[in-house]
């Protein structure tokens, strides 16, 4: 540090002489116009030697002041701290400044340093003051990775007009003016301009064969095409330091992405300066190998060069031999600088100068600015909304693009939340058509996922299911125009296969469903999974029924020791003839082959009766395909009203947006406020006028009693009266001037415009509610008059000043 202040000291040295010769300069200037001519005598060849001299002379541009975006803010509504400094902020700008000075001179290749930009009143602030750390009541802000997650949401990423310098403001653009000269008539012939537009279609088709073209070439060339900026971009990023909060070493976080990275990773090429909201550190490491062998001790100033000396900084981690060596010389350092500890006073970080950040639940909730977000890639859009702000759920678009300009799109991703339907993802491609819709666990019919291009009935679809929330152990169903193959998991038949092949209809109707003209099948193909509890020979691992051959095909498990299993054929005929007479089973209407052959098996009342059996399971089989066919029919009904209605939940602690919370809740207030009122009315004494008129403290006789019971009943009475009175009077009146209105209306039909005929019925609808209203509450007034006033007689009598007096009367 000696050292920078000798260098400052010579470029003051030779700032003051500048000083010295402008100021000879100036008085030269002002001498006598004769002096001046006498020495403006030059030469061509002085000229000409001058000429050549400026041109070697480099100027060099003053860079304009960091800035960032205007952004649409009444600078005038911005507390002081914002539009002006403190006098501490103005020392700490000209540290910097000083700072920077020596930065340029010992490090002239370096970037400058990015310390006081301005903020929105044009104002300079240091950095470092732009941080305020604040606790938010918010637990998903406690963890770094939903912080950064919520910030990257909030924060909205706008390219810097220069990638190489931070936040230049942009020259603003002169507004077009309000007046100009009309153009020319166009007296151009139809005809050239027909064949002009010929001629350009052909341009633009073979611009269009060119564009794709240079767009393959591009592709081609893209993985091999070098940054010109590569290393040279300016980028601000989350520094993460090891030990503190059980962190085990250090990472960056990105902002604008919410990624977390090691310092190890290539994205991040080096680092120019460190600061937070106590102090500010400038790199002095080689980043040739970007930020891998970066050592971030930051109390070291041989790898850091600090610009405030702060006592709180990390202190220089030291090995054992420097730490012996530091221990000989403690001794001695201590006696030196026993004096000078009161002496050196440190400059501290001014506090900052920006507002504590408030953010409301509805900001949080938020997130994105106005509740939606667009992130633009290469190739791909992506789009965020906050909850609730769309009223299918949707809270994100990815939109992937075939070309560079993002107008040829190839698929969709959508992701939905706080939907009744249990809908999370759709995937829509826009080549195929194929659409594909996943679900949560929860869905009515226990979707998971519906892979369609149609929502029309057998259509190509496949549907997955939850397989724990259905008793039928479905896990998929396919279905095609002509088949349907169902996979199961866990059912106690061991069925884990099932493909039907449908026949053409047979009635020709102008609507075809499973309901009214079901699809015939013609083949039914059934797998088993190992039944352990039968022995391979008999437990059926595959059946077969071919409905339009009559015949039926079994193949079994195969031993853990043979190669081949047992296989066996069932003619199926009728069970009478043409004649009326019963067909008896025969020998060739069962073909088997049996790997181990039995007896029992060889009987044919034994194959008779799996016959019947398999005739009985045919039956069923061909229900339960033709009950698949009405739940896919009854799965797309329900697909559809599911998104005509697109349905959001929404929590019970949701006061603002539950309506029957909301309800409950502005019930239990009114009834709240109710009983309020009859607390007060309680409370209020109701004798109070007419005692004040006796004397205080006189007992009262029964005659007093008898008179304070009349007169207070008596202006009750007239309160009641007067109060009808007053109904009734407003109730005349609006009839009145609604009267009024109608004949108004009568004698200016005619001239009218719509506007006032829509005024009119507007006054005629409001005056008929408040006519309406009155009316209301003058029956009720009267229902309830006689009822109020037998229950303040009734109090009358029970108040304990009068009740000893009174129980006489009554």
């Amino acid at each position: 540090m000696e050292v920078l202040k000798e260098k400052v000291e010579e470029e003051e040295a030779a700032e003051r002489e500048e000083a010295a010769e402008r100021a000879e300069r100036r008085e030269k200037a002002m001498w006598p116009m004769e002096v001046q001519k006498e020495e403006s005598t030059v030469t061509q060849e002085m000229l000409r030697d001058l000429e050549r001299k400026l041109s070697e002379i480099e100027v060099s541009i003053p860079e304009k002041p960091s800035t960032f975006t205007n952004d649409p803010i009444d600078v005038s509504k911005l507390p002081l701290s914002y539009q002006s400094n403190t006098l501490k902020e103005e020392h700490l700008l000209q540290v910097a400044d000083n700072f920077s000075r020596q930065y340029s001179h010992l490090c002239p290749d370096r970037v400058p340093l990015f310390l006081h930009p301005l903020n929105e009143c044009k104002v300079p602030k240091f950095v470092s003051t732009t941080i305020r750390p604040t606790l938010m009541p918010y637990p998903e802000l406690y963890n770094w990775d939903t912080c950064a997650q919520f910030v990257s949401d909030f924060l909205s990423m706008v390219p810097l007009p220069d990638p190489l310098k931070p936040a230049v403001q942009e020259e603003e653009k002169a507004p077009p003016k309000k007046y100009a000269i009309r153009p020319p008539r166009d007296l151009s012939s139809r005809f050239e301009q027909e064949q002009e537009m010929k001629r350009q279609k052909a341009i633009q088709a073979e611009e269009e064969q060119r564009l794709r073209q240079e767009e393959e070439r591009l592709m081609e060339e893209e993985s091999a095409k070098t940054d010109p900026l590569h290393g040279l971009r300016v980028h601000s990023w989350v520094l993460v330091l090891a030990g503190k909060r059980e962190v085990p070493e250090s990472f960056f976080i990105d902002p604008f992405t919410a990624r977390s990275y090691g310092k190890d990773d290539d994205h991040f090429l080096g680092i120019e300066s460190l600061w937070n909201h106590k102090n500010y550190w400038v790199n002095m490491q080689d980043c040739w190998n970007c930020c891998k062998d970066l050592v971030f001790d930051l109390g070291d100033p041989v790898k850091w060069e600090y610009m405030l000396l702060d006592t709180s900084k990390p202190l220089l981690s030291l090995t054992e031999g420097d730490d012996s060596e530091m221990s000989e010389m403690n001794d001695e350092d201590d006696v030196e600088n026993l004096g000078k500890e009161d002496e050196d006073e440190s400059f501290h970080m001014p506090p900052a100068w920006v507002e504590r950040i408030e953010i409301s639940p509805e900001a949080f909730e938020t997130r994105c600015p106005n509740g939606k977000k667009v992130i633009q890639y290469k190739r791909a859009k992506l789009e965020k909304w906050a909850p609730y702000v769309n009223t299918n759920g949707l809270v994100s678009r990815l939109t992937s693009y075939e070309d560079l300009e993002c107008t040829k799109i190839l698929e969709v991703k959508e992701w939905f939340q706080n939907r009744e339907d249990m809908l999370e993802l759709r995937h829509v491609n826009k080549i195929t058509g194929l659409i594909i819709d996943s679900f949560k666990p929860g869905h009515s019919q226990a979707l998971r996922v519906h892979s369609y291009t149609s929502m029309q009935p057998e259509r190509d679809r496949v549907m997955e299911f939850y397989e724990t929330a259905r008793v039928d152990g479905l896990i998929k169903r396919e279905e095609t125009a002509k088949t349907m193959t169902e996979y199961y998991q866990g059912r106690p038949d061991f069925l884990s296969y099932r493909h039907v092949d449908f026949g053409p209809r047979v009635k020709k109707t102008a609507l075809n469903s499973a309901e009214s003209n079901p699809r015939p099948v013609v083949k039914i193909t059934e797998r088993f999974l190992r039944n352990p509890e039968k022995p391979a020979d008999e437990d059926v691992a595959e059946r077969v029924f071919m409905i339009l051959d009559e015949r039926i095909q079994l193949r079994y498990h195969c031993r853990e020791d043979h190669i081949t299993a047992s296989k066996r054929e069932f003619l199926r005929r009728t069970e009478v003839d043409s004649k009326g007479n019963k067909i008896i089973m025969t020998p060739d209407m069962c073909i088997s082959f049996e790997v181990e052959p039995t007896e029992h098996t060889k009987k044919l009342l034994y194959q008779y009766e799996a016959m019947m059996k398999l005739k009985d399971e045919e039956k069923l089989s061909r229900h339960q395909a033709w009950e698949s066919e009405l739940e896919v029919l009854e799965i797309l009904k329900l697909r559809e009203e599911e998104e005509a209605a697109h349905a959001l939940t929404i929590s019970i602690y949701d006061t603002k947006r539950n309506e029957k919370s909301k309800e409950y809740r502005e019930a239990m207030e009114r009834v709240m406020h109710e009983e309020h009122l009859r607390q007060m009315e309680a409370q209020l004494d109701y004798l109070a006028p007419f005692l004040a008129q006796l004397p205080p403290g006189e007992k009262l006789t029964r005659w007093q009693a008898v008179r304070l019971k009349d007169e207070c009943l008596s202006d009750f009475k007239q309160r009641l009266i007067d109060k009808a009175n007053l109904i009734q009077a407003r109730f005349e009146k609006e009839t009145q001037e609604l009267q009024k209105k109608q004949q108004w209306y009568q004698e200016n039909q005619v001239t009218l415009t719509p506007e006032d005929e829509d005024l009119y019925l507007s006054y005629c609808s409001q005056a008929m509610f408040r006519i309406r209203i009155l009316e209301q509450r003058l029956n009720r007034h009267k229902e309830l008059a006689p009822l109020k006033y037998l229950a303040l007689e009734e109090k009358l009598y029970k108040d304990p000043r009068l009740v000893e007096i009174l129980k006489v009367f009554v």
